[in-house]
């Protein structure tokens, strides 16, 4: 593809973003698919130019609000801001934007009058101006920005900023099939550097991209993406062969496979979503990492109740969040949040903890978790679930931590800063992705 057609071709689906109710790395997935011929690099150089906009759209739109084009989500709203990344992020002059939107075939259409002044009023422009408000420099939602501040205060302009930035690419060793070395030497063997998390004791970060999913160590089930706050999450279950576990909101199977790892393989593993794709996702992982002790149900209506109740030892429940605190890897979510779904989230959290606390057994241990950075998901729910249950005692984070975590290798839990008896994880502050969890036990019988 000409660079003009690539253009042409990142407007196209950031209009499709714009429009589309799904995340935008899905909405890419099915405009590569249906068209077969576009190459790897051409995929690369649109999906960095996509992202490129989302990680910027506040600022880019302040600046077009700023040279007069307001902005829309509408036909004219992608070319504007492509037309003001060209000029402002990559630093294009305004006639080899204009060159390059010249109507060829697969090429943008020409630029008219409007366009063509954008073009001029924000050549050289930086980025950043001093008039912008926290939340346009921050590229957050107005509406959210006293929730950010309630959680991050004086630290809150750094915080977002980290969430702007790209993630890095994070592996869990497969314990079951190597150890950290082996893994390592497995990647290295085949040209992908990876050094040890410095959270994780069972974590990898890989430098860059690197072809991955092509290399023999992921294809055999010695690695496994997962992001380093994901496996911490993991790790905080305390799952020991022999138990009953219960991994009560799924998904993909991430943090199944994490839990039946440090399972050793043996005992009770159930895998429960209520999407029966997302489960059949897992299934191919389980058979790739060699696993035997998974099972997996669709959960749909009320069969919930048909679970045995207090018959588990451990239940994570990765509940269903705004995801706020994965922007980096999803940077168009946090325009797609809106006030009425974060009710609709925490409703469902509110649910779901209720339903999975009856399945554990005294002295067992229910792990309430998010990938949220917001109070009202994380904090507030904790609360109102202790407020509202009784049987059910918060252990220090601290403590679970030190058996867990420090008893693998791991760091102690004075290098994450203040945990307030609760897991928080942040990019600016862990390197990690944002998560949340929150440890409960069943008070034992006399």
């Amino acid at each position: 593809m000409t660079p003009a057609a690539r253009i042409d071709a990142a407007i196209d689906l950031l209009g499709r973003i714009a429009s589309a109710n799904a995340p935008a790395d899905w909405v890419m997935a099915d405009y590569v698919r249906e068209r077969r011929y576009i190459g790897s690099k051409d995929r690369r150089a649109i999906g960095d130019l996509v992202y490129a906009v989302l990680r910027r759209r506040a600022r880019l739109d302040w600046w077009l609000a700023r040279a007069g084009a307001a902005p829309e989500n509408g036909v004219a709203w992608p070319r504007r801001a492509v037309i003001a990344a060209l000029v402002m992020l990559r630093d294009e002059t305004p006639e080899t934007v204009g060159a390059l939107f010249d109507g060829g075939p697969h090429h943008p259409a020409p630029l008219g009058p409007e366009e063509r002044a954008v073009a001029n009023a924000l050549a050289g422009r930086p980025l950043f101006h001093p008039d912008q408000p926290v939340s346009v420099r921050g590229e957050l939602p107005d509406w959210l920005l006293p929730a950010f501040r309630e959680v991050f205060g004086a630290e809150l302009e750094a915080e977002l900023g980290a969430l702007e930035a790209e993630a890095p690419l994070d592996l869990r060793v497969n314990t079951l099939k190597t150890d950290r070395a082996g893994a390592i030497a497995a990647l290295a063997a085949e040209g992908i550097d990876a050094q040890p998390t410095p959270l994780s004791p069972v974590g990898l970060r890989v430098a860059g991209r690197q072809p991955l999913m092509a290399a023999a160590a992921f294809r055999d089930g010695l690695v496994e993406v997962q992001d380093e706050g994901s496996q911490l999450v993991a790790l905080l279950v305390d799952a020991q062969p022999g138990m009953a576990v219960v991994d009560y909101c799924a998904g993909a199977g991430g943090k199944t496979l994490a839990l039946a790892a440090r399972m050793a393989n043996s005992g009770r593993l159930l895998a429960l979503d209520v999407d029966q794709r997302r489960l059949d996702r897992a299934a191919r992982r389980v058979r790739r990492a060699g696993l035997g002790i998974v099972r997996r149900r669709v959960l749909r209506g009320e069969g919930w109740r048909k679970l045995p109740s207090k018959s588990f030892d451990r239940v994570l429940v990765d509940a269903p969040c705004s995801g706020s605190g994965a922007w980096r890897r999803n940077p168009d979510a946090r325009w797609r949040l809106t006030p009425d779904a974060l009710d609709r989230y925490r409703d469902m959290q509110r649910e779901i903890l209720s339903r999975a606390a009856r399945l554990v057994r005294p002295g067992g241990r229910l792990v309430y978790a998010t990938c949220s950075l917001l109070p009202a998901e994380n904090d507030r729910q904790v609360e109102a679930f202790l407020a509202g249950r009784r049987g059910f005692e918060l252990l220090p984070v601290e403590r679970v931590w030190h058996e867990t975590v420090v008893a693998q290798g791991g760091p102690p839990v004075a290098s994450l800063g203040d945990q307030g008896g609760r897991l928080r994880l942040s990019p600016g502050r862990n390197g990690t992705d944002g998560f949340f969890a929150a440890v409960f036990q069943r008070v034992a019988s006399p």
